[in-house]
């Protein structure tokens, strides 16, 4: 069983719900709290171990390898000027030279076919993929608990989380078997099953770790919903031939492609922060207190 070494980022997302904040900034690099929102998934993957990440780029997106670069006149400056705490943490956030690959996705046909454009990069070799609008907040990282299941029971591994059984129909919906290891069989896999038809509400939250054989399928660039190329497709042909295994996430997941996501995720992470947690604590406070008697709704108009 190969190590899971490689991760895959697709990141070519207009991110038309975020207009016009992201008419000129790539939604990835939005920031929750003090961090952009791609930093806190490829920070999770490293946790995980990964050792090579890869992003799906699509066009003006040069500000994201940008990030992950070395910024020489700034980090002198920041030598220059005493700053020694700023500049350890921008360079314990830095890759190693070579661990970061760009690729393009010149068409937007879909999260299956953004995974395809990472085919020659990846290799042949099980990858990590991680969509870079969810991000996770828990202890210990999704991708880590992940990856020691993979390591338990090898195959594919797809993390999940519990929705309220009535918006199941929202959602790419997993049928739960026999427990293994610190996860369970996958015995079913339905992308938005019709209202009241689903078989469980554990649904796909953004994690998987895929097998290359994944490659081959998607290499049809078989149309589904959408008129896209859908992973949720090719796993369910690829589940024919290998198993795939959920492991239960249970902390926190901010969808941060939507802007009330990224409202919330910057709410929990402030507060998550010992430096931001008290100012944060009664600032909430003392709104609600406001929102209640009023006096918030007649300061807006």
């Amino acid at each position: 069983m190969k190590k899971v070494r490689k991760a895959v980022f697709p990141v070519a997302g207009l991110g038309t719900r975020f207009l016009p904040a992201t008419k000129a900034l790539p939604k990835e690099m939005l920031t929750v709290v003090d961090k952009p929102v791609i930093q806190y998934v490829v920070d999770e993957a490293r946790e995980a171990g990964i050792e090579e990440f890869i992003f799906v780029t699509g066009r003006n997106k040069g500000v994201i390898e940008d990030h992950f670069d070395v910024q020489f006149e700034l980090y002198d400056t920041l030598a220059q000027r005493g700053k020694d705490a700023e500049l350890a943490k921008l360079q314990r956030m830095q890759p190693e030279p070579g661990q970061t690959s760009f690729t393009r996705q010149q068409v937007p046909l879909g999260l299956g076919h953004a995974v395809w454009c990472a085919r020659n990069l990846v290799g042949d070799e099980p990858f990590a993929l991680l969509l870079p609008d969810m991000i996770m907040q828990s202890e210990k990282g999704c991708m880590r608990a992940m990856v020691e299941l993979y390591e338990e029971a090898g195959g594919n591994v797809i993390a999940v989380q519990e929705c309220d059984p009535e918006e199941a129909h929202k959602y790419g919906i997993v049928g739960k078997g026999q427990d293994v290891a610190n996860g369970f069989e996958i015995t079913s896999m339905v992308e938005k099953p019709a209202k009241g038809t689903a078989e469980s509400n554990l649904f796909l939250n953004g994690r998987y770790i895929l097998q290359p054989e994944i490659f081959d399928i998607l290499s049809a660039h078989e149309r589904g919903a959408g008129n896209e190329i859908q992973l949720t497709d090719a796993m369910l042909k690829l589940q024919r031939e290998q198993a795939f295994y959920g492991y239960h996430y249970k902390g926190r997941t901010f969808d941060c492609g939507s802007p009330e996501g990224f409202v919330e995720a910057n709410v929990a992470f402030s507060l998550w922060r010992k430096d931001f947690s008290p100012r944060m604590t009664r600032m909430i406070s003392d709104l609600l207190e406001e929102y209640t008697a009023g006096e918030a709704k007649a300061r807006i108009g």
